[in-house]
């Protein structure tokens, strides 16, 4: 297997400019993301990267809301990994059974680490999914190819040459059994692009940092495109399944 190098020094330096300066001219995709297309009514729920709360996805859950769909955040405070979620993600499994009574198979869109955790519900759980989107989340390739990995270590308590960890990884970046899709930058300075994306799960690329990447224009007009062409959830499918 080729070795994967992370993103260069350079590309790491220079998130939190890129992200300044993302966040400075916003405004000027106003119509890009006004004429994205309007949703289904389906339920959503956001999953936080590494560290991260819900308050990091306030723009994206909101920009959903206003295209028709029913956005939630996944109120389990940080992303510590298995520290948040519980060992077999139980946690997590227990808050989309919630959502999921109310309006059918809920649809995850995750960022980072959360794309990791959609994925994860995803193949254990697919009667409660309705499709992941996964953003920025580098679940194809080996942990060592991202300048977080020691961050990831440290914040969940878990190590990433751990066998569990790894047989996990590969259960993860397994195929789904649901619609999916991956939106991914090569020019992210965390994580290294090539592995935010597979063969099999169709992918958008967008030029971002990693940091803040859930704010970016395109990626929030990029995922409001890629969940109107999904077949629409119902009530119904739920039960269907």
């Amino acid at each position: 297997m080729a070795v994967i190098p992370p993103p260069s020094k350079a590309l790491c330096a220079a998130e939190l400019p890129r992200a300044l300066w993302m966040g400075a001219t916003w405004w000027r995709h106003r119509a890009e993301l006004a004429a994205a297309p309007p949703g289904d009514g389906r339920t959503v729920m956001v999953l936080p990267g590494l560290f991260n709360t819900d308050r990091s996805n306030v723009v994206l859950r909101r920009y959903l809301a206003t295209k028709g769909y029913r956005a939630h955040g996944w109120g389990l405070g940080r992303n510590l990994g298995v520290r948040s979620v519980g060992p077999d993600a139980g946690r997590l499994i227990a808050r989309i059974e919630s959502l999921a009574t109310d309006g059918g198979p809920v649809t995850l869109i995750g960022i980072s680490l959360g794309g990791i955790m959609a994925r994860m519900v995803a193949q254990t759980r697919p009667d409660l999914i309705a499709g992941v989107v996964t953003i920025s989340s580098p679940y194809a390739g080996p942990p060592r190819a991202t300048n977080v990995w020691r961050a990831f270590e440290r914040l969940t308590g878990e190590r990433i040459d751990d066998p569990s960890v790894i047989a996990r990884s590969a259960a993860i970046a397994g195929p789904l059994p649901c619609p999916s899709a991956a939106i991914w930058s090569r020019s992210d300075g965390l994580v290294a692009g090539i592995i935010c994306r597979d063969e099999a799960t169709p992918a958008i690329e967008v030029r971002s940092s990693h940091l803040w990447v859930q704010h970016r224009p395109q990626v929030l007009a990029a995922v409001a495109a890629i969940l109107a062409g999904w077949p629409p959830v119902t009530d119904q499918s739920l039960a269907a399944r």
